[in-house]
């Protein structure tokens, strides 16, 4: 056959491949995102953005606002691409474009590339090998960078519920010497800008929210919804609660202060006693064989030469 046309066999192969995964792919996000819409309690006082009222959605280049418009269509879907990129670190408005023309890119040009390689190698492969390498290639594609926004999402979010307990008791310190809830957000955030980051900017995120004329319950919410952390979330229901009862704002948070300590204490004794369950698996691995090995090799050698000596 000639080269030109089985290349252009190729060519077909990968569009085909492409086509099908983003369909694949497109299924999939839509069913998720009903899934999401029907296991979601809708608030009554109306659904909050998870994100700052201030920051632009759009990105500004007409090219990307393009592409999101069209590859984005369910605001369900594009605000939750835009509030997982923000948490991975990326919160530029046209993040979203970027990630899903990155996304394009790694599906299209990984099973490209690898035909190209397969075109001019001495041993190509052909026939459903070629096919299955390619699939993969393009399934890879598609899954790496979404699992690389994952990836990073959960970094941060242990990062946030390894930090938030320290926070917490600067925070119950600066209420109880008087300082408001808000004002002790500002002042918290300040300190701990450098040691705890990730809590310090989110602490600074609610209170640009309450300087733009959020309440105080919608600023904690907005918070609880863009963390996703359970820690974070409790923290909000409960000074919702205590704000609406009327009840001690210092008082409930030495509280859970101590409840944080606790819970924390917990989990890392729960790491300690895991420790030799851990270690049983090198130990009978590597270490029994040689221990086992080391006190049966004299009576081994011992039998063979009685063995050998008749």
């Amino acid at each position: 056959m000639p080269p030109l046309f089985i290349l252009l066999i190729d060519g077909a192969i990968v569009a085909l491949v492409v086509l099908v995964g983003f369909a694949v792919s497109r299924q999939l996000q839509t069913g998720g995102s009903v899934r999401r819409r029907l296991g979601t309690p809708i608030d009554e006082g109306g659904a909050l953005e998870p994100n700052s009222i201030v920051r632009a959605e759009r990105p500004k280049n007409p090219i990307l606002a393009w592409i999101q418009k069209a590859t984005l269509a369910d605001p369900k879907e594009r605000q939750t691409i835009r509030r997982d990129l923000a948490l991975a670190g990326f919160e530029s408005p046209a993040a979203p474009a970027i990630y899903v023309i990155f996304r394009f890119s790694m599906a299209a040009g990984l099973p490209i590339g690898f035909l190209l390689f397969e075109h001019f190698a001495n041993n190509p492969l052909t026939g459903f090998k070629l096919f299955a390498a390619t699939a993969m290639l393009c399934g890879a594609g598609l899954i790496a960078p979404r699992a690389y926004i994952d990836n990073r999402v959960g970094a941060w979010r242990t990062k946030l519920e390894n930090d938030f307990p320290d926070v917490l008791d600067l925070l119950v310190v600066t209420v109880e010497a008087g300082l408001g809830i808000e004002a002790g957000f500002i002042r918290v955030a300040e300190e701990t800008a450098e040691s705890h980051a990730s809590v310090s900017a989110e602490l600074m995120k609610v209170n640009q929210d309450l300087r733009v004329g959020r309440t105080r319950a919608e600023a904690l919410r907005a918070m609880a919804d863009r963390t996703g952390v359970d820690m974070i979330v409790s923290f909000v229901a409960l000074l919702i609660q205590t704000d609406a009862l009327g009840g001690s704002i210092a008082q409930s948070l030495r509280t859970y202060s101590a409840e944080m300590r606790q819970t924390r204490m917990l989990r890392a004794e729960e790491k300690a006693m895991r420790i030799p369950v851990l270690l049983t698996i090198p130990l009978v691995l590597c270490i029994l064989p040689v221990i086992v090995t080391a006190v049966m090799l004299p009576a081994i050698i011992g039998v063979m030469r009685a063995f050998g000596a008749k």
